[in-house]
């Protein structure tokens, strides 16, 4: 799953906006069910954040 993670996290920073899960998942490719899991262990970490509901986006570096 860290290549997978490592994949969605890349497409929430080469996006330019927010990201809805089913945007991910249409520009990688992944499970839905897959965007998902991984999306929530991005929040956990921190690596990413919802500025509005339902959308993702990177959190600022550390």
């Amino acid at each position: 799953m860290e290549d997978k993670k490592v994949i969605v996290l890349e497409a929430f920073k080469k996006a330019d906006k927010p990201l809805r899960p089913g945007d991910v998942v249409k520009v990688t490719g992944l499970e839905s069910e897959e965007v998902s899991k991984i999306i929530e262990a991005l929040k956990k970490s921190g690596e990413i954040f919802s500025p509005k509901r339902c959308f993702y986006a990177p959190a600022a570096p550390k």
